[in-house]
Order: C-alpha cells, then sequence, then structure tokens
C-alpha cells in the first residue's frame, strides 16, 4: 500500500485539480472543499447542497466519541461552491452519483477518481486523505501552529499531527505542552501497563545493541551513516529536552 502524502507544490496541485475538472467537474469541487476545509471525504460526500451554500463555517461530528468540531470556509471557497450549487436543488446531494440518481458518489469511486487522476500525471501517492493532508500542511507552512490542526483532527498529540502531514515534528513545541490537563493525560498513559519504561527500555536495548556491535568488522559504510544520522537527530532531541522546562 503506498503512502497517502500531501500534495506540497502549488504547480503540482494546480495541475491535479485541472486534471480533476477535465474528468469531472464535481471531483474538482470535490477536492476544493477538501483541501480548503479539512473535512474528510466522507463527510463532504454527505453534504446537501443546503449544509454548504453560503456558510462561513461548517460543524460535523468526528470519531466516534460523538466530538464536534467547527470547520471554516474561507471566503473564495464560498464563491467557488455558491457557483457550483446555483439554481440547484438545496435538498440534492452536493456530489451526486449518475445524473438520473438522487444518491451521492460512494467513498469507493471517489478513492477511484483521485487515484486515477493522480496516476495520470504521476502522482503515486494520491488517496481518501489527500485533500486533508494537503489543507493540513498548507495551513502548518503558513501559520506554523499544529495545535490548531491536532484539535481539529483530534489527535491525541501533536506528534501525531505531524506524523499524519509528513513534516519532521519541532520537538520544542511537542516538549512544552499547552495544558496541565494534557501532562496528566501523558503521566496517565506512561505509567499505564508499564508503557513509559517498556518503550525506554526498547530505545535503551536498540541503542546498546548498537555500542556493542559498533566495531564489528561485518559493519559497512551504510551502517555508520545510519548510526550518524541516528545519534544527529538524538543529539537534537535531547538538547532541546535538557534545555525545556
Amino acid at each position: 500500500m503506498n503512502w497517502v502524502a500531501p500534495i506540497k507544490d502549488s504547480e503540482t496541485l494546480s495541475k491535479f485539480k485541472e486534471a480533476l475538472k477535465n474528468t469531472d467537474y464535481k471531483y474538482y469541487i470535490m477536492f476544493e472543499i477538501g483541501v480548503g476545509t479539512g473535512l474528510q471525504l466522507q463527510d463532504i460526500l454527505n453534504f446537501k447542497n443546503k449544509d454548504v451554500t453560503d456558510k462561513d463555517e461548517i460543524t460535523v461530528e468526528i470519531g466516534t466519541k460523538n466530538i464536534k468540531n467547527t470547520f471554516k470556509i474561507p471566503e473564495d471557497l464560498k464563491a467557488i461552491i455558491k457557483d457550483y450549487t446555483k439554481g440547484k436543488n438545496p435538498e440534492a446531494f452536493l456530489i451526486r452519483g449518475h445524473a438520473s440518481s438522487d444518491k451521492p458518489v460512494s467513498r469507493e469511486q471517489a478513492y477511484r477518481v483521485l487515484r486515477s487522476v493522480g496516476h495520470k500525471i504521476g502522482l503515486t501517492s494520491i488517496g481518501a486523505q489527500t485533500m486533508r493532508k494537503t489543507f493540513a500542511w498548507n495551513y502548518y507552512h503558513e501559520t506554523g501552529d499544529i495545535y490548531y490542526l491536532q484539535n481539529l483532527f483530534n489527535h491525541a498529540s501533536p506528534s501525531i499531527t505531524y506524523r499524519y502531514i509528513g513534516e519532521k515534528p519541532n520537538i520544542e513545541i511537542v516538549l512544552k505542552k499547552m495544558t496541565p490537563q494534557e501532562n496528566e493525560r501523558s503521566r496517565y498513559f506512561l505509567y499505564l501497563n508499564g508503557s513509559g519504561k517498556n518503550r525506554l527500555n526498547n530505545i535503551i536495548d536498540a541503542l546498546t545493541n548498537i555500542r556493542d556491535n559498533f566495531d564489528s568488522p561485518t559493519n559497512n559504510d551504510a551502517f555508520y551513516g545510519k548510526v550518524d544520522c541516528l545519534l544527529n537527530e538524538l543529539d537534537s532531541l535531547m538538547e532541546n529536552y535538557n534545555n525545556t522546562k
């Protein structure tokens, strides 16, 4: 399975949007909403015209705990949606299937179209999460606010959000928890079933194994290259850990 990644450069993003337009305009609208708001694909497919027309924001339930989050609709996207829905039945689904159908496009069909269009222009890392990841990546690079995205997507930690958008974590941000509640939650999970000590022991064992085999004559240059990269990362992590109050 290919890793689904955000589309990070504007030229490729524009090329992909244009290819969607040429395939079927409704998929272009679907994609614009996804990259403009961060909404999930299935939420977009469930919308009727009235749900998104002339709206400044949309509130949806995320996850399985009935958590509600609000997604903002930028002004330029509002205009695109309004033009697309003009004259259409407000009760009809926004992204309809066949012209004669009153049902929305299925998630599987939308996924197939995204993948197919991506392959046509040389993108192999396209999937159902591409829209959301592209929104998140752009938002992070414009604002640097990983916590907004963490809360918007209901992720348990900023580390998960960094991994989600394919970015190297800013360890200073990760180490500086926003609230005492987050620190308390970290303590709880680190003690749960001995998770914290188990994770530390796994790291210690891995580093000990590297140290004990450091002088092995079977090691090639690639081994030392990997170790050098690992130590550089650890040096940075430890410096930030030691300097974070």
